[in-house]
């Protein structure tokens, strides 16, 4: 049993890296996308507030000229330029690869490489162009089930990964 917020961070590093990002950038990627997807989620259920448009303005004006936005499964990104590369950023501050492999090995525990690879094979079995386009339709045909609404915030369900191949497909 897992979360949707792993499969979706693990999908989106994924299809980053699919996309011609390399490993790292492309965690940092797919942890910012899933955390941005959380919080819409959150506000549209009444979980969150919706970020106050003041805040925002203030946020990309202390980043002005270092900040870009990556397009990722349907999300505009923000990222920086890092020594180490592009680093998608969280609250004004690039995310760190091994914060993001951390995260992914407790909540996947031994089964990440088996998850990583089978997620893999299904982001390499359409051309880029197509998986940029269709990335999030695919995670929603796999991702685990869980209840609608707030019953289902946070909860877990099984990540079957026989439904990864018929994703391509549907």
């Amino acid at each position: 049993m897992i979360n949707r917020a792993p499969v979706l961070t693990l999908w989106a590093a994924v299809v980053a890296e699919r996309l011609g990002l390399d490993r790292d950038e492309a965690l940092t990627m797919g942890k910012a996308l899933s955390g941005l997807t959380a919080h819409a989620k959150g506000v549209r259920l009444g979980i969150f507030e919706p970020t106050p448009e003041t805040v925002s303005d203030q946020r990309k004006a202390l980043q002005d000229g270092e900040e870009i936005h990556l397009h990722l499964m349907g999300r505009s990104v923000p990222a920086v330029h890092t020594k180490g590369g592009l680093r998608a950023v969280r609250q004004g501050k690039p995310i760190t690869p091994a914060s993001v492999n951390r995260y992914l090995a407790g909540k996947f525990g031994d089964d990440l490489e088996d998850v990583r690879q089978a997620m893999t094979v299904l982001a390499h079995s359409l051309p880029p162009a197509d998986l940029a386009r269709q990335a999030f339709r695919m995670y929603e045909a796999f991702r685990p089930e869980v209840k609608a609404g707030t019953a289902g915030w946070g909860a877990e369900g099984e990540l079957d990964l026989a439904k990864l191949a018929p994703a391509a497909r549907s």
